[in-house]
């Protein structure tokens, strides 16, 4: 029990920790696509405070018949899916690029969009 206490703490810090970062990713973005047939956005993770070089990416795939996939997220930083900040930022990512999206215009739901398929293959 204390353990689960511990790691729920230890995610609640995470997520306060990168609770503004939406606000801050419109300062970071080194790239950003964003259509009624998918796109992405990439960002540079240096500013906080990670490795020069270092990147995430959300993007999403067009499925066909006017649909998009799921928003997926990638990053350069060797294994950074064992990261739970990274994690983190990648979540937050997504959603940032979510409100980008036409789709967020016509009241979809992100967690609706998130159980679509990434890819039609």
């Amino acid at each position: 029990m204390a353990r689960d206490c511990q790691k729920k703490n230890r995610v609640m810090e995470i997520e306060n920790e990168y609770a503004e970062l939406s606000a801050k990713i419109e300062d970071i973005v080194l790239k950003v696509e964003v259509g009624y047939r998918g796109g992405g956005i990439e960002i540079d993770l240096e500013p906080l405070g990670f490795e020069s070089g270092d990147k995430m990416t959300a993007y999403q795939n067009y499925l066909g018949g006017g649909m998009l996939s799921s928003i997926g997220s990638d990053c350069n930083v060797v294994d950074w899916r064992s990261f739970d900040d990274l994690l983190s930022i990648s979540e937050q990512l997504k959603k940032y690029f979510f409100s980008l999206t036409p789709q967020s215009h016509y009241n979809d739901d992100y967690d609706d969009i998130q159980n679509r398929p990434l890819s039609a293959y």
